[in-house]
Parts: structure tokens; sequence; C-alpha cells
């Protein structure tokens, strides 16, 4: 056969194959989604959205053009003589920030020089840097201060805290992005490595045929393969998420026992009953993918992209600001969005039940799609 022959036989088998073509296709598609959504919300937290109330003691000019670089009316200043009070403020997130000026601040920059006795005038500023705002806040006025070039100093006294974010909340907001996203991906890695043998194994030797030619229920047939696979794939996921819970410590510089200790017995239940929940789910959106495909290579090929699919919505709750409780009526989203809120201890019973619930009820309708793929003689026998 001519080279020409093969090439065109090639193109001819790839191009009349709408499966291969989705396949190649849809990866770009989602990763220009990825991309956009991570693009989109990176810039959604602009500074120019903040406004600031800050707590100032002491007097100087450098206020009003701190003032000008935040904004018109971005702004408030409120002048105050407690500062121990204003401190413990800041520290609970009622205000921004607060800044302390030493005395006669403007006078002493002007008249510093290096040659000078005198110390440096100072300025400290009190903020959260695990608070978009206050941080915001806070890089707004270093950058004006710094153009005074070195007459001042900048929070200089060493054992003295000035950001006061707590390391427990910043472990917090790190493991409620980072955790339901690696939990919900490991879990699929688990049941995809035994999911397709079961399906497009044995629709490729031709066993599942045999099956099929006997009186046994479509349904029988479909729950026979969901159930087993999804005891099975539940001891793995398991295994990952332990894995990961015991690593996180070390990961966010804690211990342990801290770790483990800042939740209680029912956020545990609550996140096991959501894993248990989501596993059969997720055994049934690879056996559809499975039952569709001609062999376990094309199957491979499909759960590939539809991995990437699940990444997807496994990072839309954690890329998307002030996301609604509308998102639970989502498969794989309203896991990964209650879970977040069990990790920052915010726990909403309700959620977690309607999440659960429908995560059964979409099971149960996957495995009834599949019965159906079962009794379609194209689908299993492409005729």
């Amino acid at each position: 056969m001519k080279l020409s022959a093969l090439m065109k036989k090639e193109f001819h088998r790839f191009f009349h194959d709408f499966r291969l073509i989705i396949t190649m296709v849809l990866p770009g598609i989602l990763i220009y989604i990825i991309y956009s959504l991570m693009g989109g919300v990176m810039n959604s937290s602009n500074p120019a959205d903040f406004h600031y109330k800050v707590y100032v003691s002491g007097q100087s000019q450098a206020t009003e053009i701190i003032k000008l670089a935040a904004g018109e009316g971005k702004l408030e200043y409120i002048y105050v003589s407690d500062i121990e009070s204003a401190k413990q403020e800041v520290k609970d997130g009622k205000v921004t920030a607060l800044m302390v000026f030493s005395e006669n601040f403007d006078e002493e920059i002007d008249n510093y020089s290096p040659e000078s006795e005198l110390g440096k005038p100072s300025v400290k500023i009190y903020y959260r840097s695990g608070n978009e705002e206050s941080f915001a806040f806070y890089n707004i006025a270093t950058t004006v201060l710094d153009s005074f070039k070195n007459k001042f100093e900048i929070n200089a006294n060493a054992n003295e805290r000035f950001d006061y974010s707590e390391t427990s909340d910043m472990a917090k907001s790190i493991m409620s992005g980072i955790l339901p996203f690696i939990v919900v991906i490991m879990i699929f890695s688990s049941c995809m490595s035994i999911t397709l043998e079961s399906l497009a194994g044995e629709k490729e030797r031709g066993t599942l045929a045999t099956i099929l030619a006997t009186s046994v229920k479509r349904r029988d047939i479909a729950l026979g393969k969901i159930l087993p696979l999804s005891c099975i794939s539940a001891i793995g996921a398991a295994s990952s998420f332990l894995g990961i819970v015991l690593s996180m410590p070390k990961l966010i510089g804690t211990t342990v026992e801290n770790f483990v200790g800042g939740f209680g017995f029912s956020s545990y239940l609550l996140l096991l009953l959501l894993i248990v929940s989501i596993v059969p789910l997720i055994v049934a959106l690879i056996s559809i993918v499975s039952t569709y495909a001609r062999s376990v290579k094309e199957a491979s090929a499909y759960t590939s992209v539809l991995m990437v699919f699940v990444m997807v919505l496994s990072l839309v709750s954690s890329f998307v600001p002030k996301i609604g409780d509308w998102v639970i009526a989502i498969p794989i989203i309203n896991t990964v969005y209650t879970m977040q809120n069990i990790l920052m201890l915010n726990i909403s019973v309700w959620q977690c039940l309607v999440a659960i619930g429908l995560n059964i009820v979409y099971t149960g309708l996957l495995v009834f799609a599949i019965s159906k793929m079962l009794s379609s003689e194209k689908i299993m026998f492409g005729t």
C-alpha cells in the first residue's frame, strides 16, 4: 500500500470519528476555562475596590499622601490616643490597620541627617497579612513612606509584633483551599485505576456481551459494577485522605495534635460522609465513559478529559470569591464547597446533608443511564 494511501486512511479514521476529535479538542477548551477563571479571580481583588478604615496615632503629612494613593473616598482615618485598644481592634478585624507616628515625626524627618546622633524617627503599622484589605493598605502605606528615602524606620522593633494574622488562620485558609481539591483528585485516581478495566476491559474482551446475553437485568449489572467498585475505591480514597491529613501539619508548620485538635468529631464525621458519598458518584461517571468507549485505550483517553473537567469543578469554589450556596446543587462542586466550609470551621450541617443526599441521587441517575446504555446495541456492539 502506498504511503499516501496509508496517510489518507489514518486521516479518514481520525476526522470521521467524533469521539477522537472531542478527545483532542476538549483539553484545550478546559485549559482555557481554567486559566480564564483563575485570571479573572486574581484580577478581581483590586485594591481600588477596598474601603479602608485606619486608626492613626500621631501627626504626619504622609497620611494625606497615603490617602491620595489609596484613591478618593477609599480611606477613612480615625485618630486615637489609646494605642493598646486600637491594636486589639486591628487584631479582631474591626479596623483595617493602625499607624503610629513618633512624636514630631515630620520635623524630625526634615532635620534628620546620617551624621546626627539622634535616632531615626519611626512609624509603626499594625495590620493583618491574612486579610486582603489590610495587607493591601499596608503595601500602599509602605510604598508611599519609602519615598522619604530612609529618613525613618518602619516596624523596626524586631521584638514587637506588627502582623496580627494568626498562623492557625492562615493554615485553615491554605487547608480549605488545597485539601478538598487534592482529596477529590485522589479519589478520582483511585476510582479510575480499577473502573476502566471492569467495564471497558470486559467489553473489549467480549465477556460483557456474554453477561448481556443472559436474563440478568441491566440495572442489576450496573449496580453489580458500581457498588463493589465504590467499596474498593473508598479504601484507596480513605488511605489518600488519611495520608494528606497526617502530612498537612508538617506542610503548614504545626503539630499533628494542634492540627487534629482544631476540629471536632462532627467535622471528621461529616468529611467522612462526604467522601463516602462522592466515591460512587465518581465511579459512576467513569463507568459511563467506560461503557461508551470501545476499548480500554479509548476509555483511558476519555477519562483523562473527564479528570480535567473534575479538576475544573474542584477549583471553582476555591477561585470564585463569595460563591453562593446554590453550588450545593452542582455535583463535585457541592462536595468541595462543603468540605471547605468544614475546614474553615464554618460548619453547616444542612449543606452537608443536602450535598450528601444529592450525591446519592446523582449516582442513582447515572446508574440508570448506564443500564440504558447496556441495553443499546449501538453502544455495546457498534451496530
